[in-house]
């Protein structure tokens, strides 16, 4: 039986230190928010850019990505299309929650997601309107 009493030392010390030093960074988070093409385009800007405060003031904006205006692949709420923004970020566990809970109150937003990355996950396809553009080949060899 384990004497305890003023020598007793505290439970598991190595395992304590060793959990502290090996930390790693925040985990990655992709948010992705659909913005209301019918709001005036300074409300969406001011949409983004509190957003992106919020998460500045508690973690950091890794990535952002404008996908542009995009037809959805079903109607949210009665809207067929949307303004498609990614944010990749870093921050604590508190960042998700506040931001979750403002994103369903704030008006113009049709819908939102937070996931979180993997390790390894790829990054984010390239899905502005200039890379999506159709490229025509030019008219070729008629032999080729």
């Amino acid at each position: 039986m384990p004497v305890l009493g003023p020598d007793a030392r505290p439970f598991a010390p190595a395992l304590l230190a060793s959990s502290a030093a090996m930390a790693t960074e925040a985990p990655l988070y992709d948010l992705t928010l659909l913005l209301d093409t019918s709001m005036e385009s300074e409300r969406r800007d001011q949409i983004l850019a509190n957003v992106e405060h919020a998460i500045e003031d508690a973690g950091e904006i890794v990535g952002r990505h404008e996908w542009g205006v995009r037809t959805t692949a079903y109607e949210v709420r009665k809207h067929t299309d949307a303004e498609y923004h990614l944010l990749q970020f870093r921050g604590p566990r508190e960042l998700l929650g506040q931001l979750d809970h403002n994103l369903k109150i704030t008006d113009g937003i049709l819908r939102h997601r937070i996931i979180k990355l993997r390790p390894g996950t790829p990054p984010p396809p390239d899905l502005s309107a200039a890379a999506t553009a159709v490229v025509v080949a030019p008219a070729g060899d008629p032999e080729a």
